[in-house]
Parts: structure tokens; C-alpha cells; sequence
């Protein structure tokens, strides 16, 4: 990292410490954004954001002007699952997409067996989202239908991705990341590429073996798509969510195919893990977004408080600034601890 970047993310720092235990304003936030919620990810349209995430039985959408106030936002339940059907249970990880004036949020469920878990699209072609129009549109996968949770949908050169986190057969394995393209936010068009395993140490904490399958498999998931100058980049969570060492990793795309899987260089260490002097542990499963004024990239992430709380409701949304190394790879520091008041994302004059 850059001096110049480390004198950044210092006197970002030293503004947030300088506000503890000032009172909290307008133009002040602090962690968590909530009590509770996992995965979280939003969506900025027409002046709001749009934020969601794992409830475990149903869909619910958060409207705000900024995320920092999402504590007095609107929220509506925009879809429960009818029961005795294959997505009725275990309904994990949505995300809200606006592609071509439309609505869409991506989600994966089962019917109450994991080996079950598949990816599934609401959509919506009203103007607010938070409205009963939802409508069902079905299984969206690729043609070997394999299991998969996380989708996350990105365009790139006027092409449509889906990134998740999948099974390579059909019992209960390792979680390695996919790429499909989409020929439209419907549908898969073609065969999955495999483009991430678990492979470093501090990938692989946690062992999803079981005695029927000895084998020790670990955990690849959540991937997200990153944009900055062109550069394209993917960051993923990695180790159990179950584990303190739940953490972030950073894919970087060498050259201009996503298809490629040689072309995903990963960097040998996490970008983002637990601080324990901070009293942060398993910091993961993140989205990106931008301030009201595009001006500052945000990291919007789930996280325990206390040791050994796993991956229960103790994991809560929390938010901070993440930095623009010289090199195009992103910098997100350290998870800040709670008890520090940050500037809200800078909105508009």
C-alpha cells in the first residue's frame, strides 16, 4: 500500500476515533447498521438504495435515501415461499438487481435438504419494489444443475454474468466458485467455469467432511463483482462462516474474458479478516456500494462481536470505506471496531 493511501485510511481513522463518545448526528453513523442480518447487499436506484438480506424463510426489502439510517428505513416482506415446494426452506443470501428497468432479486433455497439448494429469480416490473408485485419466474441454473447459493450478477463488456458458489458433484462437498454467462437475467446460457477452490491456509478453516465423507472439503462463497477503471475483480468469503477465520480474498481478472479460468489470479493472502482487538470476528459475505454522490466506495459486510458465535443471528450488517491502491486492487483495511462514529457516505450538495 501507498503512503499516500496509508495517510488516508489513517486520518479516516483518526476522524471516526476523534467521535467516540460524541453524540451521534445526522451526518454520523455507527455499527452496526442493525442487530442482525447476514449477507448483506444493496442497490442504488433513482436516489434510493435497495437493501435485503438473509432472513431464512422469506424476502425483505429495505428503502433508504442512505444506508447509515437503515435502522428507521421502510421496509415490506416481498416474498414468502409457498410451503412443501423445493424452495420453501433455508432461503439464503438475496440479492436485488435493476437490469433494463426491471427488478429482479437472486436467492438461493432448498426444500429443507441441503443437497437441494439451488438458485432461484423473483421478478418485478413496477417502478417501486416494495410493492406485491413480485411474480415467481422459476430455477436459474446452469446445464449440469449442480447445488449453488451466493449468485451474484454483474455486466461486463455489454455481457451479463452470474458468479456463485457451488458443488463440482452431487454430494455434499467442497464450495468452489463458478462463472456462467447469462443471455439474459433469466437465464444461464451456457456450461459453468470453475474459476476458485479453497487452496491457501486461511481458506481453509473449517472442514465440511463427515464421516460418511472422511475427505476434508472447505469453503469458497459469497462472490461479489468489483469495477474500478476497467480492472474487474472478484471478492470472495472463504473458510466456514462457522469459524472465526471467516474471511475475505481478492480474484483480480488478467485480461478481458471472465470466462477464462487461468485468467483469475488470486492474491495469496485475505484482504479482510478478523480483528480481535477490535472485537471483530468473521467479517464476510460482502456487497459494494457507492455513496449517494458516487464520489466514495463502500464495503456493506456481516459480522460477529464476540468470539465463537458462528454463523447464528449474532452477525450483524456493518459498513465501512474502502481505498484504491496505485496498483487498481482495492483496500479495505481492518474491520473497525463498533464503539467508533464514521462520516456517512458523502451525499449529494
Amino acid at each position: 500500500m501507498t503512503q499516500f493511501l496509508k495517510l488516508r485510511f489513517f486520518l479516516f481513522n483518526l476522524i471516526a476515533l476523534l467521535c467516540v463518545g460524541s453524540s451521534l448526528t445526522a451526518q454520523s453513523f455507527q455499527n452496526p447498521l442493525l442487530d442482525s442480518g447476514a449477507d448483506p447487499f444493496s442497490v442504488y436506484v433513482n436516489g434510493y438504495y435497495y437493501y435485503t438480506h438473509t432472513m431464512g424463510n422469506r424476502v425483505v426489502l429495505w428503502k433508504t435515501k442512505n444506508l447509515a439510517n437503515l435502522r428507521e428505513a421502510q421496509s415490506k416482506t416481498i416474498w414468502t415461499p409457498p410451503q412443501g415446494t423445493k424452495y420453501s426452506k433455508n432461503i439464503w443470501a438475496p440479492e436485488i438487481h435493476y437490469i433494463n428497468n426491471t427488478w429482479y432479486v437472486y436467492v438461493a433455497a432448498d426444500n429443507g435438504t441441503n443437497e437441494n439448494h439451488r438458485m432461484y429469480v423473483l421478478q418485478n416490473t413496477s417502478a417501486n419494489p416494495l410493492n406485491d408485485q413480485w411474480e415467481f419466474k422459476g430455477k436459474l441454473a446452469a446445464p449440469s444443475d449442480k447445488w449453488a447459493i451466493d449468485g451474484n450478477v454483474f455486466e461486463y463488456n455489454n455481457q451479463l454474468y452470474m458468479a456463485w458458489s457451488g458443488w463440482e458433484g452431487d454430494s455434499n462437498g467442497q464450495q468452489d466458485l463458478f462463472i456462467a454467462k447469462m443471455s439474459d437475467p433469466l437465464t444461464i446460457s451456457g456450461k459453468r467455469v470453475k474459476i476458485s477452490s479453497p487452496t491457501y491456509p486461511w481458506e481453509r478453516n473449517g472442514d465440511l467432511g463427515t464421516a460418511g465423507n472422511p475427505e476434508q472439503v472447505f469453503v469458497n462463497e459469497g462472490p461479489q463483482f468489483l469495477e474500478h477503471d476497467g480492472k474487474l475483480f472478484i471478492v470472495f468469503s472463504a473458510s466456514g462462516c462457522w469459524t472465526d477465520f471467516y474471511a475475505l480474498g481478492l480474484l483480480s481478472l488478467e485480461g478481458t474474458d471472465p470466462m477464462d479460468a487461468s485468467a483469475w489470479i488470486k492474491k495469496e493472502e485475505p484482504i479482510f479478516q478478523q480483528t480481535p482487538e477490535n472485537s471483530v470476528y468473521a467479517p464476510g459475505h460482502n456487497s459494494f456500494f457507492k455513496s449517494p454522490d458516487g464520489t466514495e466506495d463502500w464495503i456493506l459486510y456481516h459480522a460477529n462481536s464476540n468470539p465463537g458465535e458462528g454463523c447464528g443471528n449474532k452477525r450483524a450488517p456493518r459498513m465501512q470505506r474502502l481505498y484504491w491502491q496505485e496498483d487498481g486492487t482495492p483496500f479495505i483495511g481492518t474491520p473497525l471496531p463498533t464503539s467508533v462514529i464514521l462520516p456517512i457516505p458523502s451525499e449529494n450538495e
